[in-house]
């Protein structure tokens, strides 16, 4: 069974947060751990975009040391970018053990739209498991609503399930049987 170790960095709900980690478990079968962060952002902070870049924080995630996960993910609330693309939801390591996520385009408020807390809680779970799941191995998927379909707008993400789809989740036990 992987252990899985979510690391917010910054304020979040502890509502999001506890739903995200019961949604990784579940998915993942794996054991989620929760942690705080702390870290001085202005470094990631590109003035001329008012964007944090997403590969530099990557990196400094990658970095830190958790040797009783498997597999960590950095979760942030600020607005990612990487140079090639306008913003992301997140990204992470192909095969890897490190991934981010954040939380910043998610709400509908964002979007001119009325608040809703569940679309905020949903887009997240997704997203947070979209990006774990590279780490496993997966790539994106065609299938409209596995979890591992690409994602560029948060449209793309509420047709989208909270879980893998039949061919991904063969994948996904393959490599943990490979690991094991």
């Amino acid at each position: 069974m992987p252990n899985i170790t979510l690391i917010s960095f910054g304020y979040f709900e502890k509502d999001i947060l506890e739903k995200t980690a019961e949604a990784v478990e579940n998915e993942f079968h794996a054991l989620v751990n929760l942690r705080d962060g702390h870290i001085d952002l202005s470094e990631f902070y590109d003035p001329a975009r008012r964007q944090y870049n997403g590969n530099t924080l990557l990196k400094l995630v990658d970095s830190m040391p958790f040797p009783d996960s498997s597999k960590t993910l950095g979760l942030f609330n600020v607005d990612l970018f990487i140079p090639i693309l306008t913003f992301i939801f997140g990204q992470a390591y192909l095969n890897g053990r490190t991934g981010i996520a954040s939380l910043y385009r998610f709400s509908n408020e964002r979007y001119g739209m009325t608040g809703d807390n569940q679309f905020l809680v949903d887009r997240f779970k997704k997203e947070v498991i979209h990006e774990l799941g590279h780490t496993f191995g997966l790539i994106h998927c065609h299938n409209q609503t596995c979890v591992m379909r690409s994602s560029t707008y948060v449209e793309d993400i509420d047709q989208k399930e909270q879980s893998f789809c039949p061919s991904c989740r063969n994948e996904l036990e393959i490599h943990n049987d490979r690991q094991t």
